[in-house]
């Protein structure tokens, strides 16, 4: 194989590997653009995987509750349970999910 060849074939490697990644960076900006965070109904939160409902309860705790953007693992992961129990108690599946009470549990009584 010619030297040239190698050269050719590691800048092709590293051009799709940048734009893997790229690509990957890119879903997460745009799923979070296109992400409803707190008008979300409990029927489409319910059925985000794991990963989108995260970006969800992200975006709702920012937008709703003043919560840092960097809100910590563990209050996202409460505030995902918190809203799932209401979400399987609702009646009603277009219910939006800044609906659920976190008053007390996550964020400050006012």
């Amino acid at each position: 194989m010619s030297q040239n060849h190698s050269i050719r074939r590691n800048i092709a490697l590293l051009a799709a590997t940048t734009l893997a990644v790229l690509a990957v960076g890119s879903c997460d900006k745009a799923q979070e653009l296109t992400n409803k965070g707190g008008s979300t109904p409990c029927s489409e939160f319910t059925k985000q995987d794991q990963s989108k409902q995260r970006v969800t309860v992200r975006k709702y705790l920012e937008q709703d509750t003043k919560i840092t953007p960097t809100a910590s693992p563990d209050t996202v992961d409460a505030s995902i349970a918190a809203i799932t129990l209401m979400c399987q108690a609702q009646a009603n599946p277009d219910t939006p999910i800044r609906d659920a009470d976190l008053t007390g549990i996550l964020v400050p009584k006012k």
